[in-house]
């Protein structure tokens, strides 16, 4: 798990997605390692401006992320609504048993 500022998550997400913007979380697995799965990188400061555009606590919206971060890691993507459907599903689970309610509402 690593935390990074807005300029490392822009170079990231450009370097491995050819995107020209920061993004919330971002994962790389590692299928060949049998210790460490994957590294989850969450972009703080692209967590707190969602915080405060979709009106919603941080620790609530990082638990979240970190939750999507790790379904990655194992596996699940969200490429299609199929797809996105399952892993929602599971996501919205897992955060209830945290005692968060769905971030999908």
């Amino acid at each position: 798990m690593r935390f990074t500022n807005s300029q490392e998550g822009k170079h990231l997400n450009q370097k491995y997605r050819n995107k020209e913007y920061a993004t919330n979380v971002l994962t790389f697995s590692y299928e060949k390692s049998p210790n460490i799965i994957a590294d989850i990188v969450i972009c703080l400061p692209v967590i707190y401006a969602e915080c405060r555009k979709y009106r919603v606590g941080r620790l609530e919206h990082l638990a979240h992320m970190l939750v999507h971060g790790t379904l990655h890691a194992i596996g699940y993507d969200h490429e299609n609504p199929k797809d996105a459907s399952v892993m929602e599903k599971l996501e919205e689970k897992i955060l209830k048993s945290l005692g968060i309610d769905s971030p999908y509402i």
